[in-house]
C-alpha cells in the first residue's frame, strides 16, 4: 500500500511529474519541428534558410531523443500534439521562435535538475544549450531587418 511507504509514493510522484514534464518537452519539440520548417519556407535568402534548417535538425534531435526517454520511462510511444500553431508572417513567427526557444532553455534546465546526473538529466542539459543557441539565432534574425 503506498500509505504505508512514503518514500515510494514520493518516487512514483517524481516520475510522474517527471513523465509529463517529458511528454510536454516532445510536444514542444515537435511544435518547433514543424514550425521552423514553415519559417525556412518564408527566409529571405538561402543561407537563412539553410541555418533555420539546421535548428530544425536539432530539434528533430531532440524529439527523438525525448520520444526514447519517455518510451522508456512509460512503456509506451509518445503521440505529439501541436499545442500553440505557427505564426503566418515571417517576423511574428521569428519572434515567436525567439521566446519559445528562450522559454525552453529554462524549462530545460528546470527537469535536468531534478533528474539529476543521469541520462535524462544530460539529454536535457544538452538540449538547453542548444535552444540557447537557437534563440540567439533567432533573435539575430529580428534585430537585422
Amino acid at each position: 500500500m503506498i500509505d504505508s511507504h512514503p518514500g515510494l509514493y514520493s518516487r512514483f510522484s517524481q516520475h510522474s511529474s517527471l513523465l509529463e514534464d517529458i511528454r510536454k518537452a516532445v510536444n514542444g519539440e515537435y511544435g518547433a519541428i514543424v514550425c521552423y520548417e514553415r519559417i525556412a519556407g518564408m527566409a529571405p535568402d538561402a543561407e537563412t534558410r539553410n541555418r533555420i534548417l539546421e535548428i530544425r535538425n536539432d530539434e528533430i534531435r531532440h524529439f527523438q531523443r525525448f520520444s526514447q526517454l519517455y518510451y522508456r520511462l512509460s512503456g509506451i510511444h509518445p503521440k505529439p500534439v501541436l499545442s500553440e500553431p505557427c505564426p503566418a508572417e515571417y517576423r511574428a513567427a521569428l519572434r515567436f521562435a525567439f521566446q519559445d526557444e528562450q522559454e525552453t532553455v529554462d524549462f530545460y534546465h528546470e527537469i535536468a535538475d531534478r533528474a539529476g546526473h543521469t541520462d535524462i538529466g544530460h539529454a536535457f542539459r544538452r538540449a538547453a544549450a542548444d535552444e540557447q543557441n537557437h534563440a540567439v539565432w533567432f533573435l539575430s534574425w529580428l534585430v537585422s531587418r
